[in-house]
């Protein structure tokens, strides 16, 4: 450490320690856990709360448009690596993101919201367009101007270097991924699991991960909040039981983790990178006599990459754009879908069907009342618990299952939404294997434990 340059060191510590405090580090605000930027998000959405509506109407519509425009490859759009990298989609996307944009002003207007005989009820309803709008969107728009912004404290200032080399050797024989994915998981778990899919989009789009890794870091460490839990817990009426509540999450989010990565369809995908060269060395260079040495070195590199405070406002600007014009679409339209599909049709309680044998088998009281809630989950997961609020009676079932819908993670009107709206190499059919396989190791661990509990 003698021979570090101060300056160098400086410029390491202080921005990735502003952004560990912001991002990561847990504080109680109004009573509940939270973490700063979501109470600067929060903060800002009070503020313009009458306004985000709209806002997102407008976003969702000029990402529309300007997806329809750029297939035709106009040299504004082509000529601009912004312009290109948010609005050049295949035309699959961009249908997507149209229908977004008709779903969007449906719900905004409130055409057939109050008439259950409108054609577009089921389509604006509060169950399910204007939930999606109204919970989902005006909160994800500020998180992903503000996170985005600040985003690149944990990026662009060696954090992750540092905390990579460090972690390697835990990180890739438990988890088959690179040390630095850390960031991502504990900025998911204690944070926001938007917030580390935004992290793991980055890394791979910038050549830090390969296809494999960043599949698996967005799939399976793109954890539920410790303050959605405790929603999902307080709505079932258990909210006496968090502590060995959250152990399990905990436990469960671990083994699947171990597990998933290790069989299809996660096993099956390529070490191939967006940007070859820049993923790091799995081991030290005979130079090093020490781990934190290499550590230092890596990092303080990655600082003298950065170009200062202009590189740092584009490199923000570009993360919030992307997410607000890419994103925030495919959120509306997948998710609204999916409630729709909840809301209106048998089709989660019959695919829910396959799951009896192994509730009957686990002995689970109630299981055909559980079991509508096993698939439902892919759609939403605040879904199953209010399901099982009102449906089941046994605090063990209902316990089982508020665990079983927070360790499942991928759900459609968010998580899931954001992973299809990125360019992160998971397919929809993929996920929802992932989901199934998440949901059986879930229950498998949960209701044994819950026998013991109860």
């Amino acid at each position: 450490m003698k021979n570090v340059d101060k300056k160098l060191l400086a410029k390491f510590i202080l921005p990735s320690l502003a952004g560990i405090i912001l991002f990561m580090i847990p504080v109680k605000f109004n009573g509940s856990w939270t973490i700063c930027v979501k109470i600067v998000a929060d903060m800002i959405s009070g503020a313009l709360q009458s306004f985000l509506p709209i806002l997102c109407v407008i976003i969702v519509t000029i990402s529309a448009v300007m997806s329809l425009i750029a297939l035709a490859k106009p040299k504004f759009i082509m000529n601009s690596a912004l312009l290109k990298d948010t609005f050049s989609a295949s035309p699959v996307w961009t249908v997507v993101r149209v229908i977004g944009a008709i779903f969007v002003w449906l719900t905004y207007l409130g055409i057939g919201a109050e008439d259950p005989n409108s054609i577009f009820h089921m389509i604006t309803e509060g169950g399910a367009g204007g939930f999606v709008l109204g919970d989902l969107l005006t909160v994800l728009v500020i998180i992903f101007a503000i996170a985005g912004l600040l985003l690149p404290l944990l990026l662009d200032f060696g954090l992750l270097e540092y905390v990579g080399a460090l972690l390697t050797k835990v990180m890739r024989p438990l988890f088959k991924i690179p040390g630095r994915a850390a960031v991502d998981c504990f900025t998911s778990w204690i944070g926001d699991g938007t917030l580390g899919v935004m992290l793991t989009c980055n890394q791979y789009e910038n050549g830090f991960y390969s296809a494999r890794e960043a599949s698996i870091i967005a799939t399976t460490f793109s954890a539920v909040s410790i303050t959605f839990s405790i929603v999902v817990l307080s709505q079932v009426g258990l909210m006496e039981y968090f502590g060995v509540y959250y152990l399990l999450i905990c436990l469960i989010g671990v083994v699947c983790a171990i597990i998933v990565p290790r069989i299809p369809p996660l096993s099956l995908k390529k070490d191939t990178y967006l940007v070859e060269g820049k993923a790091m060395p799995e081991t030290i260079p005979p130079q090093y006599s020490s781990m934190n040495k290499y550590a230092i070195d890596l990092a303080l590199n990655r600082v003298k990459e950065n170009k200062g405070v202009g590189e740092f406002i584009s490199n923000g600007l570009k993360n919030a754009v992307g997410m607000w014009f890419g994103v925030l679409p495919t959120v509306m339209t997948i998710g609204t879908l999916a409630l729709i599909l909840s809301n209106n049709t048998p089709i989660f309680e019959i695919m829910g069907k396959p799951f009896m044998p192994l509730l009957n088998l686990l002995k689970l009281p109630e299981a055909a009342e559980a079991s509508k809630t096993m698939i439902v989950g892919f759609a939403d997961m605040f879904t199953p618990s209010i399901i099982a609020a009102e449906s089941i009676a046994s605090p063990l079932t209902r316990f089982c299952v508020a665990v079983v819908s927070v360790t499942q993670l991928i759900y459609l009107s968010e998580v899931g939404g954001l992973i299809l709206g990125s360019k992160l190499p998971v397919k929809l059919w993929e996920l929802f294997v992932i989901f199934l396989e998440r949901t059986i190791i879930s229950l498998l661990i949960v209701c044994p434990l819950a026998h013991l509990i109860f």
